[in-house]
């Protein structure tokens, strides 16, 4: 739902320290700024646009993530390497009620998307063996709308831009805490279960 400008003074917006620009949103929300746009342009998110360009409040997000997430559990996979991250993904989202099925390869991750149905997946970029870029290329080749976060301690490799390049969801930049976890997956949720 696009929120009208109610506040108006002169045709001006009193108050522009209130409202965040689609980078600023995209940080918060931890997702990218091409799929801010994209539920800007849909009217899934609140939004006023201030001329040309889309702006967002902070308290008007806060609400929407909250009436859009409460009770809401998703099935989640997450591959990645290492038994460690695996382990802080389960812990974290079995704990909030989410179902969470971790893959230690690319290549079992792939197979359990074809066999399975997940509500979004959490990839590493890089892996021994297949690389994150590829993987999300498989996936995406198999369910093209499944939404895929990226988590990454290279964000700025080459194998980063490939995936980018295929249109992740978001990225998660390591080192991340059960917080960071937690805060990912409510902000997909209100995104994906909104398309």
């Amino acid at each position: 739902m696009t929120v009208g400008i109610s506040k108006l003074r002169g045709g001006r917006i009193k108050n522009m320290t209130e409202l965040m620009t689609p980078d600023e949103t995209a940080s918060y929300l931890r997702v990218t700024k091409k799929t801010i746009y994209r539920l800007a342009q849909l009217s899934r998110i609140p939004a006023v646009k201030v001329g040309q360009q889309w702006r967002f409040r902070k308290t008007e997000l806060d609400e929407w993530l909250h009436r859009t997430s409460t009770g809401t559990t998703a099935n989640i996979l997450v591959i990645d390497d290492e038994e460690i991250i695996r382990s802080l993904f389960r812990e974290t989202l079995e704990d909030s009620g989410h179902k969470v099925t971790t893959a230690a390869t690319g290549s079992k991750g792939v197979e359990l998307v074809r066999q399975r149905d997940f509500d979004l997946v959490f990839l590493d970029l890089k892996m021994p063996g297949t690389d994150g870029a590829e993987v999300l290329r498989q996936i995406k080749s198999i369910k093209p709308d499944l939404p895929v976060a990226i988590i990454t301690g290279y964000p700025n490799s080459d194998t980063m831009a490939r995936a980018l390049a295929q249109g992740p969801l978001g990225v998660m930049n390591k080192p991340f805490s059960e917080a960071d976890i937690a805060s990912v997956v409510a902000n997909f949720l209100h995104i994906t279960r909104k398309r």
